[in-house]
């Protein structure tokens, strides 16, 4: 048997449970061993079958007898039943949808049971018991005193899922594993091999020996990832890149055109930028700020430094920029901003959507721009004639090619690799600059492990003047007086937006349905009883993309006062006049999002609030959104919510392709350090990892699952 070995092949497995293990990820032998317990239920206190009570979970230690296989009389379910007895008396054992447990038990010999103790008819019985074979009570007892419990999902058991790691283990599986992490890392860190740390990871005999196990595993994946972080920075190196020098003097021109003072921290940023650009190999950088911290300034700057540079060698020519947006209405909005920048000097500035093509200056009217045709903006761009092009995905089309395409910036999509950048440039031996930007607060572990190829510079200073947001839990007593302060600043002409966890009602037959406010029915509630004398607009992911410009137009142009909507608003549109925000259901918002919707009305020096609707009364729930009000800044709130939030709940998890296991690591500098040193220092001295191939071998047949969209 091999770990890259199909489940199917090793055992049965019936096509519900191949589905559900497709759910969480598990196709491979490999896949399973790695499928690591949650958490562990401590089985040292074993009880007499005698002290059984309804309720209770418990182990007993006995002979079973009596196996058999049925139906249930009702649903036809396939089931299986057994009597356990030890000295003190029986008790029924019956499995639902689980009969095959009853071929895998022997009659009449010792087991080892685990499970709830229901009752029936005045009757106790255990209700789908985990169950192993116990040859040696005494020895099991002792031995064996933490069980594993696994992730679940619809169709597959924690039990099934011991059982046939169990059965694997017992198949000498461990004589094909090979260790990837080099023996001198693991001696460092105290760190316990892969062998050791699967057999303590999946049956520890003392809490000591899973945390051991634990913290290898957690190790393991966060060095991958910087591993192969280390390496994309390396490559990225090797690039030549153009060759950017500004004076001085310059630059402190074109600050002086903002209308606002240039903050400490985004002079600090453009230091770094116009740093890089002196290299002659690519700028890896991502900027970190808060919403309206001034990213937009910063990339200003930067292409300023490059729209008025020619090419090495050259008297004449720019250097292209390209400024890429997640969303048209943004791409517009960056593009009105930009002219404004710029309009002062000799530069063409163009954008480029799904719906729209457009050009500044216009021959017609210099002082405005104009709608083009696509195959003439296509021509200037490739010619050279245009300096900075903004748009959305449609800038990395095939047909978008540039002459000296010298920076790229990327506006809140978070990962943007050498290939994406690639198909920006018709020169290959040139690698545009990267300035990726984004206004989600990370941690700083999360940062240095998913960025671990981006250099870092954070905007940590809001601008001289902007009035910090007040924000205010509302509970259900204190909706009335929240919604007549808020009907005082509709009046005098500011706009609101109210932000609901689903876009429908939901469905009263699902008993799981998440109950919460919806989009749809908010919206005809505030209409019909709180706010009749303003006009309300929706906004949800289901729209069409053309209806949500609209609505988001509409809005900016005040011909919406109240906009109803989802989290889609959370990287949105600029609109200075909306200086009140609404969010309902807020326990259900990471404290990131909540931050980043709070973000959309700190857009001007009018006096911004946030009102925070909440039902949830626990006190987890209050002490998180207590931090939304008491915290200084993002950066200080996604660290709160790192050392808060448990295992499977911390914010993003998904998003960076990091399992529970690494994000609890993420909470450790200490780890995430080590880490990070001993993969800089391996591609630092072997870059291509010849002297080093299993992690070679491991780096390649992992980088595919790891994702940083």
């Amino acid at each position: 048997m091999k770990l890259d070995d199909t489940l199917s092949s090793c055992f049965r497995i019936l096509p519900i449970q191949v589905s559900a293990l497709r759910r969480l990820g598990i196709t491979s032998v490999k896949d399973l061993l790695y499928h690591f317990p949650t958490r562990y239920r401590d089985t040292a206190e074993v009880k007499s079958i005698a002290m059984l009570t309804k309720g209770s979970v418990a182990v007993i230690f006995g002979r079973i007898s009596g196996l058999k296989t049925s139906r249930a009389f009702r649903k036809k379910i396939p089931m299986a039943e057994a009597v356990v007895e030890d000295a003190t008396g029986k008790i029924k054992i019956i499995w639902f949808h689980q009969a095959y447990l009853a071929k895998m038990i022997m009659e009449d010999s010792n087991v080892r049971v685990e499970g709830k103790v229901s009752e029936r008819n005045n009757s106790l019985y255990f209700s789908n018991p985990k169950i192993e074979s116990a040859p040696d009570l005494f020895t099991q007892t002792k031995a064996h005193s933490l069980y594993p419990i696994y992730p679940e999902t619809h169709g597959l058991t924690s039990n099934w899922i011991y059982h046939k790691i169990q059965n694997l283990m017992s198949k000498e599986i461990f004589d094909t594993l090979v260790d990837p992490i080099p023996e001198d890392i693991l001696k460092a860190y105290n760190l316990p091999d892969l062998r050791t740390s699967l057999i303590y990871i999946h049956t520890p005999q003392k809490e000591a020996h899973a945390q051991a196990a634990r913290k290898r595993f957690a190790f393991e994946e966060i060095f991958f990832i910087q591993l192969e972080r280390q390496r994309m920075r390396h490559q990225f190196k090797e690039h030549d890149a153009f060759v950017i020098e500004k004076k001085e003097e310059e630059i402190e021109k074109f600050l002086k055109r903002f209308p606002f003072t240039v903050t400490g921290a985004q002079r600090k940023s453009i230091g770094h930028i116009l740093a890089d650009f002196k290299k002659g190999h690519p700028m890896s950088r991502l900027l970190e700020g808060d919403v309206g911290s001034g990213k937009t300034a910063v990339a200003a700057t930067a292409v300023y430094a490059a729209a008025t540079s020619h090419p090495i060698g050259e008297s004449y020519g720019v250097l292209q920029s390209a400024y890429m947006a997640p969303t048209e209405i943004l791409a517009q909005q960056h593009f009105e901003s930009f002219i404004k920048y710029f309009r002062h000097l000799p530069i063409n500035i163009a954008l480029i959507t799904g719906s729209s093509c457009k050009k500044f200056p216009s021959k017609i009217n210099p002082e405005s721009y104009t709608n083009i045709s696509r195959a003439q903006l296509l021509k200037w761009v490739n010619n050279g004639e245009i300096a900075v092009l903004i748009g959305t995905h449609a800038l990395i089309q095939k047909s978008v090619k540039f002459k000296h395409l010298a920076l790229v910036i990327v506006d809140e999509q978070h990962r943007f690799g050498t290939a994406q950048r690639q198909k920006l440039i018709n020169k290959p031996e040139i690698t545009p600059h990267l300035l990726s930007m984004t206004a989600t607060p990370i941690p700083r572990t999360l940062a240095l492990t998913i960025y671990g190829d981006l250099d870092l510079s954070l905007l940590d200073e809001m601008p001289a003047g902007r009035k910090r947001i007040i924000t205010e839990i509302i509970t259900p007593e204190r909706r009335d007086g929240a919604y007549e302060k808020i009907r005082e600043e509709l009046a005098s002409g500011r706009q609101l937006y109210v932000i609901c966890p689903r876009i429908d009602e939901p469905d009263p037959t699902k008993e799981l349905a998440v109950q919460a406010k919806s989009v749809k029915e908010e919206a005809k509630r505030l209409k019909k009883e709180i706010f009749p004398e303003f006009e309300i607009g929706i906004l949800h992911s289901k729209m069409r993309p053309i209806e949500k410009e609209k609505t988001m137009l509409d809005f900016k142009d005040k011909k919406i006062d109240i906009l109803v909507a989802t989290s889609v608003v959370e990287v949105g549109v600029n609109v200075e006049n909306a200086s009140l925000i609404v969010i309902e259901g807020a326990e259900r918002f990471g404290l990131a999002q909540l931050h980043q919707l709070r973000g959309r009305v700190i857009r001007s020096n009018h006096q911004a609030y946030c009102y925070i609707f909440t039902e949830n009364q626990s006190e987890k729930s209050r002490d998180r959104i207590k931090a939304l009000v008491t915290a200084k800044n993002g950066f200080e709130l996604a660290e709160f919510d790192l050392t808060q939030r448990g295992a499977g709940e911390l914010t993003g998890a998904k998003q960076w392709g990091i399992s529970d296991l690494g994000m609890e690591a993420i909470k450790n500098i200490k780890m995430v350090e080590a880490a990070r040193r001993e993969a800089a220092n391996i591609i630092k001295t072997d870059p291509t990892l010849l002297s080093f191939p299993l992690l070679k071998e491991h780096l390649d047949s992992t980088t595919t699952k790891i994702h940083f969209e």
